[in-house]
């Protein structure tokens, strides 16, 4: 928890070396706009270029967003995690698909632990710092994943971890369908049920988290509401900035909104809101307690 009279805010934005045009959009939206933080993919197909921008980028914060999901290959060979992936190799394609067969018990927690170490060795052999851990789609806050990313967290001296705990009843506008309402509150309790775990051992979190409901849509008129409203202590915001969206529709059937998200962090007036309330923008590296 920080100070009471002080707003802190952290931009991060999601899947850094996932494809060209996603590395391209964060780095203008940080140049340019208001992103202070990333989320890096090992098992992104741009990786390499997405760390050679972070090391010319020292000012943008740069965590790792561990994958479970989403048709990616994994860093291990695949014939060591064979509960992870599917005959080509590729993790579940969506965390319904995988929580399914986690549930199931048809996953390995120990193929768990041996992806996600081989994921951040990955990236901290770069020698990046790195600020803190998320995960694509959230994974990190399933039980028993999460005390793995504790236990690793630990491990590598990493200090901070997202959680993705929006507020249960905050609608911010955005035009919600019941499952996605449904699905963010199920997620909400699972994040709270982690948080507690990831500070009692010491690992510093957020007082408040935006962006599910409006995941892959934060349009502008979203993102400038959130920060109208933003209440006292530390919040995240995550966001999905891109260039072109049908060149990533393409490759990703996700229909983000990739090019809104990316309008959403530039708006000259969020930045003189940010001003007016007195909003501090940090990395998950500036984030403190009392």
């Amino acid at each position: 928890m920080i100070a009471t009279h002080l707003r802190q805010l952290i931009v991060n934005a999601d899947d850094f070396g996932l494809h060209p045009l996603v590395n391209a959009g964060i780095l203008e939206g940080h140049r340019h706009g208001c992103i202070s933080s990333t989320s890096l993919m090992a098992s992104g197909g741009a990786f390499l270029e997405a760390v050679s921008l972070a090391k010319q980028t020292p000012t943008l914060g740069v965590g790792i967003h561990l994958t479970l999901v989403g048709a990616e290959r994994t860093v291990c060979l695949p014939e060591s995690v064979p509960t992870l992936v599917n005959e080509q190799g590729e993790l579940a394609k969506s965390y319904g698909q995988f929580l399914s067969r986690y549930v199931a018990g048809r996953i390995c927690l120990t193929e768990i632990r041996r992806e996600l170490t081989a994921q951040i060795e990955k990236v901290l052999e770069t020698g990046l710092a790195i600020t803190h851990l998320d995960s694509h789609q959230h994974m990190h806050v399933v039980p028993g994943i999460d005390e793995i990313v504790l236990d690793l967290a630990q491990n590598y001296h990493i200090s901070a971890v997202r959680i993705p705990a929006e507020p249960y009843f905050f609608v911010g506008g955005f035009p919600g369908t019941l499952p996605r309402f449904i699905g963010r509150g199920g997620l909400t309790f699972l994040a709270k049920r982690a948080r507690r775990k990831f500070e009692r051992a010491g690992l510093r979190t957020t007082d408040q988290f935006y962006g599910m409901l409006a995941g892959g849509t934060m349009l502008p008129e979203y993102f400038s509401k959130i920060i109208r409203m933003l209440p006292v202590g530390s919040s995240e915001i995550m966001v999905h900035p891109g260039k072109e969206n049908q060149a990533l529709n393409v490759h990703y059937p996700w229909c983000y909104h990739w090019q809104d998200e990316l309008a959403a962090v530039m708006q000259p007036d969020v930045k003189e809101e940010m001003l007016h309330q007195s909003i501090e923008l940090i990395s998950f590296k500036e984030l403190s307690y009392v």
